[in-house]
């Protein structure tokens, strides 16, 4: 694992000190209260203390659930992941963000998770070294800032995170498209989370598979159009600090 290879490389000593962190805990007994994980899956909490010398695959690889199987990126061409490397950044409680493709090994930590360090100095350092990185949204909200704001630009920005990746960095409102999707029956709407996730990723898909959405000129009523191939939609324009909202409608 290399944490300079990732998307964002200023972050390194970042991802390092969170790596360092996760390390140390999932070793212990305390882990499965901290990172607020079932029985099922302590093996692969257990399998964190080898994050430095695990093998690496492809982000897309790693990260499963239904948003990433509706995205498939598996299937697209090479020119469609060229651009996906390119736009497309997964935000994570380890390693803050990366791209698509950035090479990452298996892990288990979620953005709301606590964290403190296990150092044992002493000095002007030691305290700091027991504490951070701390609540994870607090440390990378922090870390990710800058580069991040560099990074995006006046770009559009097509927001298809959860609430606790969305709070980490949140993007000028007028450049922003939050995905919303809600089912609706005998004209009552209510958010299924699984359904929510897949048309989330089946819209990030549509996008990079459109070659009309490679235009920097490709803006939220193109977005909202393209939507509207495979759902009822309706477009909300930015007010103050709210963000412009799509929501599919199925």
């Amino acid at each position: 694992m290399d944490p300079e290879s990732l998307a964002l490389p200023e972050l390194a000593d970042e991802r390092r000190e969170v790596m360092r962190a996760l390390v140390a805990l999932s070793g212990t007994e305390d882990a499965q209260e901290t990172l607020k994980v079932g029985t099922r899956i302590m093996a692969e909490v257990r399998a964190n203390t080898e994050l430095f010398s695990a093998p690496t695959a492809p982000a897309h690889e790693i990260y499963t659930g239904v948003l990433y199987e509706a995205l498939d990126a598996g299937s697209l061409d090479s020119q469609q992941l060229t651009r996906a490397r390119r736009d497309v950044l997964v935000f994570s409680g380890l390693f803050g963000v990366t791209s698509l493709t950035d090479r990452i090994p298996a892990y288990r930590l979620s953005m709301g998770v606590t964290l403190t360090g296990s150092g044992t100095g002493e000095g002007p350092g030691a305290a700091a070294a027991h504490t951070r990185p701390g609540p994870l949204g607090s440390f990378w909200r922090a870390a990710l800032k800058q580069p991040l704001d560099a990074m995006v630009g006046d770009q559009l920005v097509v927001d298809a995170r959860s609430s606790s990746y969305a709070q980490v960095y949140r993007p000028a409102p007028e450049q922003t498209l939050v995905v919303n999707s809600v089912t609706e029956r005998d004209g009552t709407r209510k958010v299924v989370t699984h359904f929510a996730k897949h048309a989330r990723g089946l819209l990030a898909g549509m996008v990079l598979r459109a070659p009309q959405a490679q235009g920097a000129e490709f803006g939220v009523e193109d977005v909202a159009e393209l939507a509207s191939q495979r759902w009822r939609v309706e477009l909300r324009s930015a007010t103050g600090r709210s963000p412009h909202q799509l929501d599919l409608i199925s």
